[in-house]
């Protein structure tokens, strides 16, 4: 596989601009980095860079602030960073320093993270407007109320403080929503790897495998692409696949079990989201095969929901319907369809909804209602189409054959101009394709 794709610098200058455009000439945006993340003690957890920072110019490092100043004749575009610092570059690494960001960035001007006291009091007067995630980072909240007052104090000499303060969320969510074709590029090059990576696992499940040693196999093949984690791996062996967010990984898969994986690797900062339930040896049982292919059902119906002008909604319906009928057929669930639809009983196994926005965060951003409808889909937009059923191994309302069996399929879906594709295709997904792959380990 070829290497990663990776953003150009023009789009990034591209979507500065058409943040500051949105804002207007009398607004800042204020965009500080990721905190480190102890782990214990004096170690930290892999650092990862806040996305809309990343979404705005693929800066990597800590410590650092991106200030927005659309229309000011001395630079727009105002990163604070790390100096350059030879005896800590050589325990952590090379760092950018404020000449490198002007230069390997396209900042119009950078300066020292250590002089932001200093300076931003100064690019805040005069702004009617502060746009900031405010409540995101409590401490950085904290520095940028200290900034504001130092210009409210300077009030009696003529210093003009902002008197808005608007949530930034508002226009950059719109924008990260939207997927650009270099953006494609990256999330196409995710769901590759993380087929990779589904595949080698499904060749290493045999019965008496440990959860672990799959998600090894995964994530071996993340690295080995150049990618990570996009989130924590959940492999479920048997009852252990109906806990949704599962993470001890660390049981035993015995004969007869089905092993949930849900995993997705994470390239450039874009995740790929892929889910698949498979038996350990290969071949489904009756009860197995009767749900897998009802959830395969019901994702098929969501699927045929994802195209233009059409309810964001419509597809979780869709599913709602299928997998209602179907545990009706099967007498899991008992009553009229009808009313069975209305009074929600199917969340009980099936409490999570269809899908989520995908991209520089698994669970992305862009809101799913406005003025309190549901959304019509756009080209551009990605998401997951994962339904799912559930049932409790405690569950004695049910006959015992069905008791601990956690099914979810899901795929990651770019909706087209004049329908959609599936990112995540290439990776067997019925339960004839699942047993057929696996027959040719």
């Amino acid at each position: 596989m070829a290497s990663n794709p990776v953003i150009p610098r023009t789009s990034y200058t591209r979507r500065r601009k058409q943040l500051m455009r949105m804002a207007g000439n009398d607004a800042i945006l204020v965009l500080p980095a990721a905190p480190e993340r102890v782990r214990s003690r004096d170690t930290h957890y892999p650092y990862r860079q806040d996305s809309d920072l990343l979404y705005l110019t693929g800066f990597p490092e800590p410590e650092a602030v991106l200030v927005l100043v659309p229309g000011r004749k001395h630079g727009e575009n105002l990163l604070f960073c790390r100096e350059r610092n030879p005896e800590r570059e050589a325990w952590d690494g090379p760092r950018t320093g404020p000449e490198g960001a002007v230069e390997a960035f396209g900042m119009d001007d950078a300066y020292p993270i250590d002089d932001i006291d200093d300076i931003l009091p100064g690019l805040l007067e005069g702004r009617t407007r502060v746009y900031y995630h405010f409540g995101r980072d409590t401490d950085f909240d904290l520095k940028l109320i200290g900034w504001l007052n130092r210009v409210r104090a300077q009030s009696r000499r003529g210093a003009q403080s902002p008197h808005e303060f608007l949530e930034l969320g508002h226009l950059l969510d719109e924008m990260r929503l939207f997927k650009s074709p270099d953006e494609l590029k990256l999330m196409r090059r995710a769901a590759a790897v993380s087929v990779l990576a589904h595949e080698a696992a499904m060749r290493a499940a045999r019965p008496g495998v440990r959860e672990y040693e799959l998600q090894a196999e995964i994530e071996r093949v993340f690295r080995a692409h150049d990618g990570h984690p996009a989130y924590g791996t959940i492999v479920g062996a048997g009852a252990n696949g109906c806990v949704l967010h599962y993470i001890a990984n660390n049981a035993q898969a015995r004969d007869g079990d089905l092993v949930l994986i849900d995993a997705g690797a994470e390239i450039r900062g874009y995740a790929a989201d892929i889910t698949r339930t498979f038996p350990v040896n290969g071949r489904f049982t009756r009860e197995q095969r009767a749900l897998h292919d009802l959830v395969g059902a019901a994702q098929a119906a969501a699927l045929a929901q994802a195209r233009p002008g059409v309810a964001y909604e419509a597809g979780h319906l869709a599913a709602v319907e299928v997998l209602t009928d179907g545990l009706l057929g099967l007498g899991l669930l008992k009553g009229k369809r009808a009313r069975t639809i209305a009074d929600g009983s199917l969340r009980r196994f099936f409490p999570h909804k269809t899908g989520h926005w995908l991209g520089l965060d698994v669970h992305d951003v862009g809101d799913y209602r406005i003025d309190g409808e549901s959304r019509l889909l756009e080209p551009g937009m990605v998401f997951t189409i994962e339904p799912g059923l559930y049932v409790s191994p405690g569950d004695t309302s049910v006959p015992a054959k069905w008791r601990g069996i956690g099914i979810r399929t899901e795929d990651d879906v770019l909706v087209t101009a004049d329908g959609h594709e599936v990112l995540t295709d290439g990776l067997a997904r019925s339960a004839d394709e699942i047993e057929a792959f696996m027959a040719a380990r």
